[in-house]
């Protein structure tokens, strides 16, 4: 039997604000743009990985969830305590200044951390927090 990742979600309350991060600073790619029901989903991915994807999905995109559940979700994503992503790079420097330079929220600028990696962080618009990782060899 052969398990591979294919996709994550992340709740985004904005999905253009969060294409110009994820596509225009990041430079992934979008793969689909689909509405449903009132709502929106936008898969991205980058191109050198194919087979997986980030879906960028509504904040509980449950048409059954009551409005207290969708208020506290939204409470949840503005202090930016949902989980983000971690991506890997081979230069965490060179990504920071391209992410940086685009305007994106910066959280944590390079450092190396004692667990083998250099890495910085941001928030994306919806107050994700998007890591990025450099393994150290």
């Amino acid at each position: 039997m052969d398990i591979t990742f294919g996709q994550c979600f992340i709740a985004v309350d904005d999905h253009d604000k969060a294409l110009s991060f994820y596509r225009d600073a990041l430079g992934l790619e979008v793969r689909n743009d689909v509405g449903f029901e009132g709502m929106r989903w936008v898969t991205v991915g980058a191109p050198s990985q194919p087979d997986v994807e980030i879906v960028l999905e509504p904040p509980l995109a449950d048409p059954n969830a009551t409005d207290a559940d969708r208020k506290a979700v939204a409470e949840l994503m503005a202090k930016g305590l949902l989980r983000g992503v971690i991506f890997r790079t081979d230069d965490c420097d060179a990504a920071f200044e391209r992410i940086s330079g685009s305007g994106a929220e910066v959280l944590q600028e390079p450092m190396d951390q004692p667990y083998g990696v250099r890495d910085c962080a941001f928030r994306d618009p919806a107050g994700n927090a998007v890591r990025f990782i450099q393994p150290r060899g």
